[in-house]
């Protein structure tokens, strides 16, 4: 994986044959898997309302963890969950996430206190996190290379559709039961995902000699957890108070120390040095971005269908729907578009159009149609469908496929660490010019006000990102990687 410390592994540690090919139903139960964990992220906002005012009586710093713990948790593991499905087996890797999925969501249904409604989430996202970066590994092991990038645009819009069906599946709770059953439905799910797996997927060769690497995932995973918990807590400590700050510096030693330990370690859980890829940086920061904008969308979403338009839970589920009309129907124009001008242009066009999409919810109030907010919903959508396959693409094609896992977990790491941050920061931001109570009509107003300069914050941040990815992005940059010995060989 290092470019200083390269490796015949390829040649020394057999794979498995390609000719193990992947069956229809193994790809559709892989799908499911991904489809299921990236649903339970979207799905509690639908619910954010009734959990409001439910007797566990969290307070709004709460209801961001409660959405929040199971993201961080989720991005904080999915790299040395990666690495320990290439060590041990990618299926068993994969059951045993389903099995921990199902346990989270008997707790969350079980809580009496935020506090365990909140373990729950994250209990379920240490779950998620052996889910994502196995059912990717193992799509890579089981296609060829000229199938590999339709098997990943698959994978890709299965975890799109996540987020669609999270939307609905807790607008229908919300709407006809109640929170705690939709954290019950998970654990028969669980079940039945886990018995598919069983009957249909195919092990894959594990490897001895990959890394885990206890102390860096731990240090990484302290580093995730310190800096978002500063960035939810601020509006109620302070920014400039001891608390908040502290959470930063510790965000900033753990993350020097993991790189610090990276670099000096034998077989590190990620070597630093991958990033002197420029092509690997872009394709990172560009999935992060695009999920920071989408999730700060699902998590204003319901709030502003329920309180500003008056839509029911499960009316404002069905009301993201086209969302999904990008996701289903660009992927393939996306990458049609790549291969004739290169990722650059498919890449920097669809974040443009993300952030373009967020800018224009940006400007809605309780007077907005709802074909009017469908529309700016369809201009995220379409960003999303153009970016996302040839980001997806990069990240994997980055590493080799012995590194498989790694690769699956780093690009589904980007994912949920842009998705916290960006249901933290419009959160942050939403709490700290907005003190009233949305259910009052005499406040919608200052809501939507506070809501909108959320969404431009968000937006300004992504639209950045996305010129430095599309810098990323330009022509000679992987000849230069490839002369300094980090290409695509990493």
């Amino acid at each position: 994986m290092s470019a200083t410390r390269p490796t015949d592994d390829s040649a020394t540690v057999p794979e498995a044959p390609a000719a193990a090919a992947l069956t229809r139903p193994a790809l559709l139960v892989l799908c499911a898997c991904v489809l299921v964990a990236q649903a339970m992220v979207a799905a509690v906002n639908l619910l954010i309302p009734q959990l409001a005012a439910s007797t566990l009586h969290p307070t709004a710093g709460q209801l961001v963890w409660a959405v929040d713990a199971y993201v961080i948790v989720f991005a904080a593991l999915l790299i040395p969950a990666g690495a320990l499905g290439d060590r041990y087996g990618r299926k068993g890797a994969l059951l045993a996430g389903l099995g921990l999925f199902a346990a989270g969501g008997a707790v969350s249904a079980l809580a009496t206190a935020p506090a365990v409604l909140i373990a729950g989430r994250g209990l379920c996202g240490a779950g998620a996190a052996l889910i994502m970066p196995a059912t990717m590994s193992v799509l890579v092991h089981l296609t060829t290379p000229e199938r590999r990038g339709q098997a990943l645009a698959t994978w890709t819009l299965s975890a799109g559709l996540g987020g669609l069906a999270g939307n609905v599946g807790g607008g229908l709770a919300g709407e006809f039961l109640t929170w705690r059953a939709l954290f019950w439905a998970v654990v028969p799910l669980g079940a039945l995902l886990a018995l598919a797996v069983a009957r249909t997927v195919p092990r894959t060769a594990a490897r001895s000699d990959a890394s885990v690497d206890p102390l860096g995932a731990l240090l990484l995973a302290g580093a995730l957890l310190a800096v978002v918990y500063g960035i939810i807590e601020g509006p109620s400590y302070g920014w400039t108070s001891a608390a908040v700050l502290l959470a930063f510096a510790a965000g900033a030693a753990l993350l020097a120390a993991f790189t610090g330990h990276a670099l000096r370690a034998a077989r590190p859980l990620l070597d630093p040095r991958i990033f002197a890829s420029r092509r690997l940086r872009a394709g990172s920061l560009g999935i992060g971005a695009a999920f920071f904008g989408l999730f700060s969308l699902f998590f204003v979403n319901a709030q502003y269908l329920q309180y500003a338009k008056g839509f029911s839970p499960a009316l404002t589920g069905l009301a993201i729907v086209p969302l999904t009309v990008g996701m289903a129907l660009v992927p393939k124009l996306g990458a049609r578009l790549a291969d004739r001008t290169g990722p650059r242009l498919p890449v920097g066009a669809g974040l443009g159009l993300i952030g373009a999409g967020l800018l224009l919810v940006s400007t809605v109030d309780a007077g907005t149609p709802y074909a009017l907010y469908a529309c700016y919903l369809l201009v995220l959508s379409v960003g999303t469908g153009l970016c996302a396959p040839s980001l997806t693409l990069t990240v994997v094609a980055e590493l080799p496929a012995h590194q498989a896992g790694l690769g699956s977990g780093l690009n589904t790491a980007a994912r949920e660490i842009g998705a916290a941050l960006g249901v933290a920061v419009v959160g942050t931001v939403l709490a700290s010019r907005f003190h009233g109570d949305p259910r009052d009509a005499a406040q919608i107003g200052a809501f939507t006000e506070a809501m909108g300069v959320a969404l431009r914050t968000v937006a300004s941040a992504l639209l950045l990102a996305a010129l430095a990815v599309v810098a990323g992005y330009r022509k000679g940059a992987g000849a230069r990687d490839a002369a300094s010995g980090v290409g695509s060989a990493c």
